[in-house]
């Protein structure tokens, strides 16, 4: 690439004078998401249920030289005045916004026969419903502003396929790709909605969950990339969407897998296939 090709790709990406709002961004993918967007210059909102400590509040230094660091709301998106006020905290603060990225959610491990109406509940409310009132606050925004804005949803490949121990995290999941494809018709030609939908991921605490780092090793050795995704890689393509080089994309499901996952069939007919 030459040095304007270059320049030209690092301006696309130069996120400086933009304003976002994260949610769920203290820890995990929602930090990593925070901290490129700092990089990339961006001021950022962020929100939870609880009150971080400072080492869950991202800093990082943009472009201009300046360290940035996120802003933090409290408040429960799950509810939709609440997703509001997370919405209207960043305009009074930065008078705009420009990228909403959807990242707080997920579930845990409960079968479905024994899963209560009150944590279904919960969990479609977080995984679907917080999404949906976050991103009617911010298209308020948007289509009020000539250069509209863009909402980047994080799926999970659970939504995709089957996900026992997960059912009803699963069955919202498969409903965000769905709203992003909606709200991408409804709300253009102003305002972008894409979806990444992220595989199996390592963010820290994957030998825990899965029972230990040689289960984790196994568990990597199932995606044909050869290892598990980490919150680095969700951010990377969030930002890739929020920015001009995906000025053509609404409504589309960026699948980020590794490849995806061994058929059980071919396992069951070829002993050199990667362990389930």
């Amino acid at each position: 690439m030459d040095g304007e090709g270059a320049s030209g790709l690092e301006a696309a990406l130069d996120f400086s004078g933009q304003v976002a709002v994260v949610t769920g961004g203290t820890r995990g993918v929602g930090l990593a998401i925070v901290g490129a967007l700092l990089t990339a210059g961006a001021e950022v909102v962020t929100c939870g249920r609880h009150e971080p400590t400072a080492g869950e509040l991202a800093r990082a230094t943009g472009p201009d030289g300046r360290v940035r660091v996120v802003t933090f709301v409290e408040a429960d998106v799950r509810e939709a005045d609440q997703a509001r006020a997370v919405v209207e905290s960043a305009t009074e603060r930065h008078g705009r916004l420009d990228l909403l990225v959807n990242n707080a959610g997920g579930s845990p491990h409960v079968a479905a026969a024994d899963a209560s109406p009150r944590f279904i509940s919960s969990i479609v409310a977080l995984n679907l419903l917080a999404p949906f009132y976050c991103a009617q606050a911010a298209n308020a925004v948007f289509q009020l502003q000539p250069a509209g804005g863009a909402i980047v949803n994080v799926g999970s490949v659970s939504g995709t396929r089957p996900s026992p121990g997960t059912a009803a995290y699963g069955a919202a999941k498969a409903g965000l790709i769905n709203l992003t494809e909606t709200l991408a018709v409804e709300w253009a030609p102003l305002v972008r909605v894409n979806c990444v939908t992220a595989g199996l991921l390592d963010t820290g605490a994957g030998a825990e969950h899965y029972g230990g780092a040689d289960a984790l090793d196994r568990v990597a050795a199932t995606v044909p990339l050869g290892r598990m995704g980490t919150p680095d890689d969700v951010a990377h393509a969030c930002l890739f969407l929020a920015s001009p080089l995906a000025s053509y994309m609404t409504g589309a499901n960026l699948v980020l897998h590794g490849g995806g996952e061994w058929p059980a069939f071919l396992r069951a007919v070829d002993e050199s296939a990667p362990p389930s």
